[in-house]
């Protein structure tokens, strides 16, 4: 695992502004019950564990000029944040359908550090029938 990122300087954002992604390695989750309450589970993709370290580490969620303390956990098979999760969800009033972008910024023997964009799931509900495969009523159309 790498030190800390190089070069550019951290740009301080407020809310749910957005920023481009710079190179570094990055996950999205689209938020499910699972995620919020009454379970609070982060699971990491599988795709991202990899870049991960095989041990806890405490880990730090970056937003809105705010940060949230956790520890990224690996035990029984999942790799996942811990309960203090919760308090990110809480505090940024996550919901079902919203999705998280993680940009992974910094690894150390020490710390893990993530800078998270919040999208918000104001998506009709329409289409995420469609995106989660299940069939959608086509309007009959009578000439």
């Amino acid at each position: 695992m790498g030190d800390q990122p190089t070069s550019n300087p951290m740009i301080e954002l407020q809310g749910d502004e957005f920023w481009p992604l710079s190179e570094k390695p990055f996950f999205e989750v689209v938020i499910t019950k699972a995620n919020v309450k009454p379970s609070y589970q982060m699971v990491i993709p599988a795709k991202f564990q990899q870049t991960l370290p095989s041990c806890s580490i405490h880990t730090v969620l970056m937003f809105g000029g705010k940060n949230w303390e956790m520890t990224y956990t690996c035990g029984s098979g999942q790799r996942k944040f811990d309960t203090n999760w919760r308090e990110f969800v809480d505090d940024n009033n996550l919901k079902v359908g919203d999705a998280c972008v993680f940009e992974f910024l910094e690894c150390s023997s020490t710390k893990l550090v993530f800078r998270v964009q919040i999208l918000r799931g104001d998506i009709p509900s329409e289409l995420l029938r469609k995106l989660k495969g299940e069939t959608v009523d086509a309007p009959i159309i009578i000439d």
